[in-house]
């Protein structure tokens, strides 16, 4: 057993179509809707279609594509392990709402990314504590 990553939280998915998308998602498929924000010129929004990974559609990524994001305990032990075997970052880190991420990609060129989650599920956080608000 891999004791590297401790879980598939989210599959980031690209659209070229997000209305369309959202209501796929939501009426077709009937997945929750556990956010929604649009920010620095992107949609993106989280659903729950049935537990973790949740699903996240993201305008302002190309579709047809996929990002499998993967929780680890510590971002930078996990980078220290894979990089002695000969893996390699695709990019710099970078922060998302629940922490610091970096992406990499396979031999075949398949994307994926690593988490260190310091703010655990932000974002379900707040959209739940607004929509009691209202």
């Amino acid at each position: 057993m891999n004791h590297l990553f401790s879980r598939l939280v989210y599959i980031y998915i690209g659209t070229s179509n997000y209305s369309a998308d959202y209501e796929f998602y939501k009426n077709v498929l009937g997945a929750e809707l556990l956010w929604e924000f649009e920010k620095f010129g992107a949609k993106v929004a989280g659903f729950d279609l049935c537990g973790l990974p949740y699903l996240l559609i993201a305008d302002h990524v190309q579709a047809p594509s996929k990002r499998l994001i993967y929780e680890v305990q510590s971002l930078n032990a996990a980078m220290a392990q894979l990089q002695s075997k000969g893996w390699e970052v695709d990019g710099a880190e970078f922060e998302i709402p629940d922490g610091t991420c970096v992406n990499f990609k396979d031999r075949s060129g398949n994307e994926y990314a690593i988490l260190e989650m310091t703010r655990p599920f932000i974002l379900e956080k707040e959209w739940s504590r607004n929509k009691r608000k209202k």
